[in-house]
């Protein structure tokens, strides 16, 4: 159980999805427990084969996930993550989880950077994963991914190529946090003018919901038609509370309605402005943020 944070930590980053993680999880410590009890006492280093089997369960499921998001209603977001203190264990009332069980927040870990990693081919994203965060060798990561260490460091720069070419200057979480606040309260006073001049002239914004609540179902594009389609969601929908809350490492809002969680919103800060928004409405993926 010792490597349960690790665990997940890695699968997370690999799937981008907190349940799939959880998945990958259970079915590698049964594939633990399956094994004699002489077969576990021969294994030298149970994390590094915890590690390895986990990691090739993620292969196998990246592998998969292709096909699967053909047939998925919508944009594909991946599933968005609350700071520690704000995690609920996804019931009705839910009571607090364990942190140790969930996912250490970096900035391996924000949105921006798990949309670039859906770029990637599975073998791609699972060198770079492993040796660009968490510092396994290259060695290593072949008995994982099957090919030669050679093999491997060029995926990982392949990966990494994809990484630095999707990057920009660094924003001060206290200035996206201040940015973000005024989004939310132009958004609450439904003055587009204000959101206007939040939002960059060719700002783009993506919404989850999965085919089962109504969403757009490709990304919107222009900083004016974002900032109308925003004030007319809150025409139409009074009663919503809008929250800020730290999602994924990085400012973020969360929508509430009769103190369910019904969106959380990504940003994708680049200066003064908002040039990405990440909206997912997937009650599937909202599990993390139920409240009631």
């Amino acid at each position: 159980m010792s490597e349960r944070r690790q665990l997940i930590n890695l699968a997370y980053r690999l799937l981008g999805s907190l349940a799939d993680a959880e998945d990958v999880v259970q079915e590698t410590y049964a594939r633990w427990y399956a094994m004699s009890r002489r077969q576990r006492e021969a294994i030298d280093s149970p994390g590094a084969w915890f590690t390895t089997v986990a990691s090739r369960i993620c292969l196998d499921l990246l592998g998969s996930a292709r096909a699967q998001r053909e047939r998925y209603v919508g944009e594909w977001i991946p599933e968005p993550l609350p700071d520690r203190t704000e995690l609920t264990d996804g019931r009705p009332g839910g009571g607090r989880v364990d942190p140790a069980d969930r996912v250490t927040l970096d900035e391996s870990i924000n949105m921006a950077f798990l949309v670039v990693l859906e770029s990637m081919s599975p073998a791609e994203r699972v060198a770079f994963i492993l040796h660009d965060v968490f510092c396994y060798s290259f060695a290593e990561v072949a008995e994982v991914v099957g090919r030669s260490p050679a093999a491997c460091r060029q995926l990982a720069w392949l990966a990494r190529r994809r990484v630095h070419a999707a990057e920009v200057p660094a924003v001060p979480t206290a200035q996206q946090a201040r940015i973000v606040r005024d989004f939310k309260q132009a958004w609450e006073a439904k003055d587009i003018d204000a959101l206007i001049g939040l939002l960059a002239p060719d700002a783009t914004g993506t919404a989850d919901g999965g085919g089962l609540v109504s969403a757009m179902l490709r990304p919107m594009e222009g900083g004016q038609r974002i900032a109308r389609a925003f004030v007319t969601v809150a025409g139409l929908a009074p009663g919503l509370t809008i929250l800020e809350r730290t999602v994924n490492g990085q400012p973020g809002l969360v929508v509430q309605q009769d103190g369910v969680t019904v969106v959380v919103l990504s940003f994708d800060v680049v200066g003064e402005r908002i040039r990405h928004i990440w909206s997912v409405l997937n009650p599937e993926k909202l599990r993390p943020w139920t409240t009631g």
